[in-house]
């Protein structure tokens, strides 16, 4: 009986982990046990991070959306945050698959590729996300937008372009922009 003890404690501790780990992942992926809203804030929150900002890092947020590709945006908007609806009085629900839940950004402005440059433009963004059951997850259906990324993160971005870049021109131009988007209020 002895011996069957520490058997049995061992089954019990795998279980649990595999349990443990089964819920992690099934939160990461938009399980419907879990709020749409949930889904919404992970997505954003790797947005935040820069995750649509290569493509390597785009595979990321690809469990959160309906969509299988997007377009090169040929810009970026650093906000400074964003707050989601969490609760459900606050969304539209259209039916127990599909709702909008608004989402309010802090923008601080656009960076433009293809110029290198920062139009600041300091306002209050709202957004309305729609959320939708597909195959059994929430998945995020629209809209979909530019890659909407913290200050601080796009100024560690810009950074990261400037050391990788030979060109004294090009060099310089990423040089002011990374003063303008550590400056922007």
């Amino acid at each position: 009986m002895s011996r069957r003890m520490p058997i049995r404690l061992a089954a019990f501790v795998i279980l649990i982990g595999w349990l443990f780990v089964w819920n992690i992942a099934s939160a990461q992926t938009g399980s419907l046990k879990h709020s749409p809203a949930d889904v919404v804030k992970r997505y954003l929150a790797l947005d935040s991070k820069g995750a649509r900002l290569d493509a390597m890092s785009l595979e990321t947020v690809a469990s959160y959306t309906g969509w299988n590709e997007e377009p090169a945006w040929g810009h970026v908007v650093v906000t400074r945050g964003f707050v989601v609806a969490e609760q459900y009085r606050q969304w539209e629900v259209i039916d127990s698959l599909e709702v909008v839940i608004p989402v309010t950004f802090q923008v601080i402005g656009s960076v433009y590729f293809e110029t290198a440059g920062f139009v600041q433009g300091t306002e209050t963004e709202e957004v309305r996300f729609r959320v939708k059951a597909i195959k059994n997850r929430w998945r995020i259906v629209e809209p979909m937008l530019p890659p909407h990324v913290g200050q601080k993160r796009m100024v560690n971005f810009v950074r990261e372009a400037w050391v990788k870049e030979t060109d004294p021109a090009k060099r310089d131009r990423l040089g002011s922009l990374q003063g303008e988007l550590r400056e922007a209020k």
